[in-house]
């Protein structure tokens, strides 16, 4: 997921790139309004959530990187108004994760539970291998939005099925 992940968002940020300032900050009718809007909250969704994950071992040294971000306080927050400020954050919360999955989390972290406050202050106990896929279709829906208001615009993300990251097992 963190590859699919990666890619989609590349994809995703290279295909907004191409809007004007205008029409990227114009309100198109989606949840969160414009794309640039939207693309603020995947991130501060994802900022939420790895805050809370990194509360789940002490190992997850690379998610206390991200404290140098800011730090969401709504989920409609506009974090960066500028796409290019926002690209230098994705990409590095990108790798955050990457480097995350790769080199810190174990299996048996993904049996546990977390505990933790939600962003009205609520705590909740859920199961930690749930919450991460979530968080990964938390981004799947939302840059689905994007696509489809850039799809309006006539601009292609590209190939969007996470088909092509799952190997083909078939050996020639």
């Amino acid at each position: 997921m963190a590859d699919y992940n990666l890619r989609m968002n590349d994809q995703v940020y290279a295909a907004s790139s191409k809007l004007d300032a205008e029409k990227l900050r114009a309100d198109d009718g989606a949840f969160f309004g414009s794309v640039l809007d939207t693309l603020n909250h995947i991130l501060v969704g994802d900022l939420l959530w790895l805050s809370r994950f990194a509360l789940h071992s002490d190992r997850y040294q690379s998610l206390n990187s991200l404290s140098a971000l800011p730090k969401p306080k709504a989920l409609d927050e506009t974090l960066y108004p500028e796409l290019a400020l926002l690209v230098k954050a994705r990409k590095f919360v990108d790798k955050t994760i990457r480097q995350w999955l790769d080199e810190e989390i174990r299996t048996d972290d993904f049996n546990r539970s977390l505990v933790y406050a939600n962003s009205k202050g609520v705590v909740c106990e859920r199961d930690f291998c749930e919450l991460l896929s979530h968080f990964f279709n938390h981004q799947t829906h939302h840059r689905g939005q994007i696509s489809t208001l850039l799809h309006q615009q006539n601009i292609d993300v590209g190939v969007t099925d996470l088909l092509i990251e799952i190997p083909d097992l078939i050996k020639d």
